[in-house]
């Protein structure tokens, strides 16, 4: 099979598990190269997301050890979406299809198969899909599971308990590289490209070892992302909380005027204050997610690059090579 396959696995900080999930990743690339449903240029890069630890240090021998394992390294930390961006952009000219997959070994790896057989089918987007959230924490579960009926009912077309597990066509890659957009939420912004897609559901396992690094705060971070990357419905519930307000208002205002000319008016200062109050929480929580989005049309009319790659495994090869010949 001419299939070229790049598995792309953003990495921070994971010195402790990146030896023992290495080799899983290296065996089942074997595995698909033996029962040639990919080429044996295929490939697994890592791309170090600026990691503090003896990251990058454990990538460059990996692929002194091994030419499949190939690395880039991003000039500081950007966070998951933008490494995994970073992967995918440098992989869509040399590789068909790549697989993205976190390092810390939770995903079912042998899900890849599976994936592989679905593009030979005719699929360009292949997504991991969890069948169940076993190992979750009640309140992990709860949340997450109210997040994807959230971004659902807020209009953003995202794929049930799906993350950032999935293969894409190098077809797909080149037209996601026409969006332009700085804020990434890769899981709402891939459906919108289009293309035949199906998806491969598995177990999720717990982590293999070392300690997560997305916690709540970056969670939570990445679901407003999502939500003001993908909707602009939380604007138009702004407008009708508006409308909904000044419509009570005005019957506040009737009401008045009404008790003022039957001389049924009584002084007194409660229910003033839970109108001020009421009436400056709404507009503190309007002008935050006014804020919020104008935040993000700021750093969208920026530009900035979304990665800046410091240093690549397979350009010092290269040198090496040259320079020994």
């Amino acid at each position: 099979m001419n299939t070229t396959l790049y598995i792309i696995i953003p990495c921070y900080n994971e010195e402790e598990v990146l030896p023992i999930t290495s080799g899983l990743f290296l065996q089942e690339l074997n595995d698909l190269i033996k029962k040639e449903k990919i080429s044996e240029d295929s490939r697994i890069m890592f791309v170090n997301d600026g990691s503090k630890d003896r990251t990058w240090e454990l990538i460059e021998q990996l692929s002194k050890e091994d030419e499949h394992f190939i690395g880039i390294c991003q000039s500081r930390n950007r966070g998951h979406q933008n490494a995994v961006w970073a992967g995918l952009m440098e992989a869509k000219n040399m590789a068909d299809i790549t697989i993205s997959i976190d390092c810390d070994g939770q995903d079912d790896i042998h899900a890849m198969e599976d994936m592989v057989d679905a593009y030979h089918d005719g699929c360009e987007v292949v997504y991991g899909v969890r069948s169940n959230r076993d190992t979750d924490s009640f309140f992990k579960r709860f949340t997450a599971q109210t997040f994807y009926k959230l971004m659902n009912r807020l209009g953003a077309e995202v794929v049930y308990n799906h993350a950032d597990y999935r293969l894409v066509s190098a077809r797909v890659l080149k037209e996601l590289a026409d969006f332009k957009e700085v804020n990434l939420f890769l899981r709402g912004m891939i459906p919108l490209v289009g293309f035949k897609s199906t998806s491969v559901y598995y177990e999720r396992h717990e982590r293999i070892a070392g300690k997560s690094h997305y916690p709540l705060s970056k969670m939570l971070g990445l679901a407003f992302d999502g939500i003001t990357s993908l909707s602009v419905k939380p604007l138009r519930f702004i407008t009708g909380m508006g409308l909904g307000v000044s419509m009570l208002s005005f019957i506040g205002v009737l009401w008045a005027v009404i008790t003022q000319f039957l001389g049924r008016t009584v002084t007194g200062w409660t229910s003033t204050v839970c109108i001020v109050c009421f009436m400056g929480g709404i507009q503190l929580i309007c002008l935050g997610v006014l804020g919020e989005y104008i935040g993000k049309i700021y750093m969208e009319v920026k530009a900035r690059p979304r990665y800046i790659i410091s240093d690549r495994t397979y350009e010092k090869k290269n040198e090496e090579e040259k320079s020994g010949a």
